[in-house]
Formats: structure tokens, C-alpha cells, sequence
């Protein structure tokens, strides 16, 4: 995979650029641009080097036709103001326009309408994607959220174009290799979510990689369910015996410790009164809500012996302060941890992220991926159809 960065020759040529800009919208204002902010250096990097950029990006899932609320001229505004550059928003239909053409707009970024709004887009189209390669002169991958999805825009155009990495992928996939293949050990991983099933093969490849698994949130209640106890009402995955007793034996074979809570925050509802309970105290009216204070303890344990983190899901249902305790622990631990530089950390999952958004603590962490299906399928081991192609 060759990156973008090492390119000193890009004078007068035209970049397409793929970029993930499919941001949150609310009656047409943007409520999170996390993901745009990620990608500026890209495009900066581009503008220095005296490039014509063209990007290719999508809001939403229109399923081939035009919707207005899911336009791009949002996402257009915003870039503008940030980069203090006109940006042209490209809204004729793609296959009538020409590359010689794009040579009449003055503007140094050109923004084609949402690239979802072609139905060729998402069947990975050849024809489509020799069309959109056409454009230009080379072509730049700068979304790792889209690698996952074997589209004209992210796969099928690097047959025809010499393509590139972008700054932003470059980062994605080095924070991912420094907890799969190039990791410093020991190496903890602490993993959240409501069905263990979904998790179930990223746990499974990082068992053999990993000295510790730590499983919170509602995956948890399934293993405190495992080994005997009551769990009340609490939220729980059905039919996942089989699931547990792979994840348990598989561990004990890779020399890879489980752990999960010893002690839990319980409540009659998700707006009642927080009470900390053992495990065997816990009622049929109750339900499990946070990690308890003995399990932080053991858990900022772990983290202090630690060199490598993985954080994917919270602790506890932390919409509710009462029962936020836990997860922001867990990351005040790791922020602490950051800061004596003792540790690497990688956190991903849109929840997680949410939570140390909260805490206005994402520069705290080495990385904050915000690719969601991607960054799970590669910690599957998957091979990624937008990665493979650049490769």
C-alpha cells in the first residue's frame, strides 16, 4: 500500500479523493464533525501541493435516488469554513460531466453530490467506477469507515487509476496493526456491547494475541449468568451457552485471561436508584447497570500492567450518570496511563467514542477510531475489499 504522503509530484493533477463525510444531520445542520475534522490534513496536504481535489463521499443509505436531506452542501459549508477555500458542490449528474470540463471551475476542491444517489455505487459497478476514474489522474483512499464496503468509489476505481493511501487511513491502519500483529505486550483488550454473538470473532482473533479480555456492559451478563448467579432482569443475549463455553475454552488454551465484573450497580429500571451488589445479591426485580467498584479496582489493575489497550464498548448503560461511573473510570484510568506515557491506546465503537466525547477526552488517547464496521471487521481478522484494493 503505497501513501499519499510520499507524493512531492501532484503540480496541476487532479486527485479524486474518497472521503467518508457521512456525518450526523439534524434538519440539515451537522451535529458531529468529528469525522470531517480527521480528514483536513488530507486535503490540506493536497492543497499544498497544488492539486485539483475532486471528492467522492455519501451521507446516509438513498438507495440510489436523489433525497435532498441527504445532500452534501451541509458537509460543503462546513469544509469551507474550516479550510477558509471555495469549494464547488458538483450536483449534475456524474455520468454527463467530463474530466476537461472540471478545468472550467476556478475552485481548487470540487464536491460531487452524494455518490449514493447512484445506484452503481454500491453494486460496485464497473463501468461506473471507470467512469468516476476517468476524472482524474490518481486516486487517494482516505476512508478506512468505507474499506469494508466493496463499492465503485472505495474498490472497483483502483483498477484504473495508480491509487494511494490517504494521511487519514495511513493513521487508521497503523494504530490497528500496533494491537493485532506489531503489538507491545502485555496487551488488554476491554470489550462492551449489548449481544456477545455480534463479538464473538473479534473476541476469538484476539485471544490468541491478547493477555487479557475484559467483557463489560450487557455482554458481561451473560457470563456472570454462566457461572451460576442470578441476574435478575438484566439484559441479557439468549441462546449463547455455546458462545461462552468456546470463548472460555479457547482461552484457557491461548493463555489469555477472561475477566469479567465481580461486583455490579443494580437498579429496579434504567431511571432507579443505583445500588451496589456482590454477585450473589443480586434480586429478580433488578437489573444490572454499571461495574462495581471492586471490578474497577481490578480493571485499573490491569490497565497499570499494561502496555497496549483496546477499548471497545462501555462498562454500563452511561446515558444515565448514575451509571456512567464505571466507563469513565475506565477512561480516566487510561488518560492517566497516556500521560505518564506508559501505554498505547486504541478506542473505537460509536458508544465508547460518544463517552469520551462526554469527557471532551478524545486527544487523550492515542487513537479515536471512528470507523465503526470496518474498524470491527478488521479486528475479525477480515480482509477489508477497499484495503485489499490499494494493496
Amino acid at each position: 500500500m503505497q501513501s499519499v504522503s510520499k507524493l512531492t509530484n501532484l503540480q496541476g493533477k487532479k486527485v479524486i479523493l474518497r472521503l467518508d463525510l457521512n456525518v450526523p444531520l439534524n434538519n440539515g445542520e451537522i451535529t458531529d464533525t468529528t469525522r470531517i475534522d480527521k480528514v483536513l490534513p488530507t486535503i490540506e496536504f493536497l492543497l499544498e501541493q497544488n492539486s485539483k481535489i475532486i471528492i467522492l463521499s455519501h451521507v446516509g443509505r438513498p438507495k440510489g435516488k436523489v433525497i435532498k436531506d441527504l445532500s452534501l452542501k451541509p458537509i460543503q459549508k462546513d469544509i469551507e469554513k474550516k479550510l477558509n477555500e471555495k469549494i464547488k458542490l458538483i450536483e449534475q449528474n456524474i455520468y454527463e460531466i467530463k474530466k476537461d470540463m472540471l478545468d472550467n471551475f476556478n475552485e481548487k476542491i470540487l464536491l460531487i453530490e452524494n455518490i449514493r444517489f447512484y445506484l452503481d455505487e454500491e453494486k460496485n459497478d464497473t463501468n461506473f467506477a471507470k467512469h468516476l476514474a476517468s476524472l482524474g489522474d490518481i486516486y487517494v483512499n482516505d476512508a478506512f469507515s468505507c474499506s469494508h464496503r466493496a463499492h465503485a468509489s472505495v474498490c472497483e476505481i483502483s483498477k484504473f487509476l495508480q491509487s494511494f493511501s490517504g494521511l487519514q487511513l495511513d493513521l487508521e491502519i497503523s494504530a490497528l496493526k500496533k494491537i493485532t500483529s506489531s503489538i507491545t505486550k502485555p496487551v488488554t483488550c476491554i470489550i462492551g456491547g449489548s449481544k456477545i454473538s455480534t463479538k464473538i470473532n473479534i473476541i476469538k482473533n484476539l485471544i490468541s494475541k491478547f493477555d487479557n479480555i475484559i467483557i463489560v456492559g450487557a455482554m458481561a451478563n451473560n457470563l456472570i449468568e454462566h457461572n451460576g448467579y442470578n441476574i435478575g432482569k438484566s439484559l441479557k443475549e439468549e441462546n449463547v451457552n455455546s458462545i461462552v463455553n468456546d470463548i472460555l475454552s479457547y482461552s484457557k488454551e491461548k493463555n489469555c485471561n477472561i475477566i469479567f465484573p465481580e461486583d455490579v450497580i443494580v437498579a429496579n429500571n434504567l431511571n432507579g436508584q443505583p445500588k451496589i451488589k456482590e454477585l450473589n445479591q443480586i434480586k429478580l426485580d433488578e437489573m444490572i447497570l454499571d461495574i462495581g467498584p471492586k471490578t474497577i479496582e481490578s480493571i485499573c489493575n490491569i490497565i497499570d500492567n499494561t502496555n497496549t489497550i483496546l477499548w471497545n464498548g462501555p462498562a454500563g448503560y452511561f446515558e444515565n450518570p448514575n451509571f456512567a461511573n464505571g466507563s469513565t473510570a475506565i477512561a480516566k484510568k487510561i488518560v492517566e496511563k497516556n500521560k505518564e506515557d506508559k501505554i498505547y491506546s486504541v478506542v473505537g465503537g460509536g458508544d465508547t467514542v460518544s463517552l469520551i466525547n462526554s469527557l471532551n477526552a478524545v486527544k487523550e488517547f492515542n487513537f479515536v477510531s471512528t470507523a465503526g464496521g470496518a474498524f470491527l471487521e478488521y479486528l475479525e481478522g477480515k480482509d477489508l475489499p477497499g484495503i485489499s484494493a490499494l494493496n
